[in-house]
């Protein structure tokens, strides 16, 4: 049983400081982290050996863990990749993936939860459509881990069938969910964070104008800074456009959320 005292925890500012209680707990997926510095403590290793016996994986452990040991510069975001690679090679084989992915989508542990993302973005009996729309649980997910590496697993299928994407995701743009809103733009930045550019978004950003559009002026600041990332992305190779755009809006959408989003927008520029 976890106490009321963890459960209602704010999380340590720096490692070292985590309740070695907590981070227990963490390690063997008991709980979900509440902020960067406990998803950054996991020790992914632990985590695996204590849940997936429990799910149907344990035949997967040792060859993930010691994928995991032989990494140059390990990093979090690294091994839920690497995990999720292996897992679904893993899955695959032993074709247990619609399974495993219900699993792991509705675990406790945030962590696990990132690696149910890969099982999907990576199975080639999917098209983007397909892909897209079996995310959209993970991509709704109530926490920040889950829906920041959702859209990384997803990215490189979005590149590859961009035009279909943006048919797909313009939709979503209406959604009443700010996390399923924010996704079109955050999954799609021309330069992106933590990932690879998509070039053609750097050099032809006004093929996202049909998303860009429709979140011009959306009510969610978590929306509004990513589409301001968005746009600001685009002013470094294509000034013109974003300059244009923003003049348009100015004068379109005279509204604060469209202020707010031009101002992110233009700092490159304005600099």
């Amino acid at each position: 049983m976890v106490s009321e005292e963890i459960k209602n925890r704010k999380g340590a500012r720096k490692i070292q400081d985590i309740p070695k209680d907590v981070l227990d707990l963490l390690n063997k997926g008991k709980i979900p982290t509440v902020n960067l510095t406990e998803w950054l403590a996991v020790n992914q290793s632990d985590l695996i050996k204590s849940i997936f016996p429990e799910i149907g994986l344990k035949d997967s452990i040792a060859s993930i863990t010691k994928a995991i040991g032989q990494q140059k510069k390990p990093s979090t975001m690294g091994s839920i990749k690497l995990i999720g690679l292996h897992l679904y090679e893993y899955c695959r084989q032993s074709k247990t993936l619609g399974s495993t992915i219900e699993l792991l989508s509705n675990h406790e542990s945030d962590t696990i939860r990132c690696y149910a993302t890969y099982l999907i973005a990576l199975n080639t009996k999917l098209n983007i459509s397909e892909k897209l729309e079996q995310s959209r649980k993970l991509i709704a997910d109530k926490h920040f881990g889950v829906r920041e590496i959702v859209w990384m697993a997803l990215r490189p299928e979005i590149e590859k069938k961009l035009s279909e994407s943006f048919k797909i995701l313009s939709k979503w743009t209406n959604d009443p969910d700010e996390n399923i809103r924010r996704f079109t733009t955050e999954s799609t930045r021309p330069r992106g964070v933590w990932c690879k550019h998509i070039e053609e978004l750097k050099e032809n950003p006004e093929q996202a104008l049909q998303i860009l559009e429709s979140l011009k002026s959306d009510k969610s600041k978590y929306v509004q800074d990513s589409v301001g990332n968005w746009i600001n992305d685009a002013s470094k190779s294509k000034p013109e456009f974003v300059i244009g755009l923003c003049k348009k809006w100015e004068s379109e959408s005279p509204t604060a959320e469209t202020e707010k989003i031009i101002k992110r927008a233009l700092r490159t520029i304005r600099k």
